[in-house]
């Protein structure tokens, strides 16, 4: 049995990961603003170095495991776009990366991060917030987002979940990560039966967006469904899984882009596929030295 960290353990998907994991038998290492064994706001650099540092003592420097569920989402007169940006992609990018040492330690550990098909179904999310956050530029971010208005929450929050899963593909594959034996993956749900979803579901406004978005197979998700597949991502028979964003979410992101995906790698990405092929070769060669 191994150790884990699950952040936003308080309630929905991580509460309920949280649980199955402790099921299992190993040991959980529990993040969030209240109810947790280490309590601290993620949406702020103070919070987020202190539940880095914190994890880090508990687990005593090493960790099997790793579930990035904390997150905020669109709500209403709630939290700004600032917010938003902050926990959904800094609190996850800033953690991982701080860990990275003590998941290194176990030779196989498995880091899932929770996402959202928000990031290939929702339209007009602007480019510019999006990388700006890969660039870790939160005032640039927030800017771009701002001129949506009152609808720059929800503009925050696909343009978090967008940059968070282009960096776990992108961080995936690097020697210092695949290569040090952590697989780093991300979990993509739709409408799940969650705190934030009751939220949305008790505003008419955005009631009515909810239950008219399309769920080929009906219905909204079950916090313990996700929790499952969570489960697997982070078991040895998830060793060959890297650098995926694996679609949980009733069918949804099929419906918008059945023909959009997959597609093959463009022509002018030859010259930097071999180009980090040349890299990854050589820092195996030298890590097996």
């Amino acid at each position: 049995m191994g150790v884990h960290v699950v952040t936003g353990a308080a309630s929905g998907m991580g509460l309920a990961t949280a649980k199955r994991l402790r099921d299992d038998g190993h040991r959980v290492i529990t993040v969030d603003r209240h109810e947790a064994d280490i309590v601290a706001d993620l949406s702020t650099p103070h919070g987020r170095a202190h539940a880095a540092a914190a994890v880090l003592s508990a687990a005593e420097g090493h960790l099997d495991g790793a579930v990035l569920a904390a997150g905020v989402g669109p709500r209403p007169g709630r939290d700004s776009a600032e917010t938003i940006m902050s926990v959904n992609y800094f609190g996850v990018v800033e953690l991982t990366q701080a860990w990275r040492p003590a998941l290194a330690a176990a030779g196989c550990a498995k880091v899932v991060v929770v996402g959202s098909n928000s990031a290939t179904t929702m339209p007009m999310v602007p480019g510019r917030a999006v990388r700006a956050l890969l660039r870790d530029d939160l005032p640039t971010a927030v800017r771009a987002v701002r001129i949506f208005g009152s609808t720059a929450p929800a503009m925050a929050y696909g343009a978090s979940k967008i940059a968070v899963m282009r960096w776990v593909r992108r961080t995936a594959v690097q020697p210092t990560w695949a290569g040090a034996g952590i697989r780093l993956n991300a979990i993509a749900p739709g409408a799940v039966d969650t705190p934030l979803l009751g939220e949305q579901l008790a505003t008419p406004r955005q009631a009515k967006a909810v239950r008219t978005f399309p769920v080929p197979v009906g219905g909204f998700g079950d916090p313990a469904q996700l929790a499952a597949w969570i489960r697997f991502m982070l078991s040895n028979d998830a060793d060959f899984l890297c650098g995926s964003v694996i679609f949980v979410d009733g069918g949804s992101d099929a419906y918008f882009r059945a023909d959009h995906w997959p597609r093959r790698v463009p022509t002018t990405m030859i010259p930097r596929y071999l180009y980090r092929l040349a890299a990854f070769s050589r820092a195996a060669r030298h890590q097996n030295r």
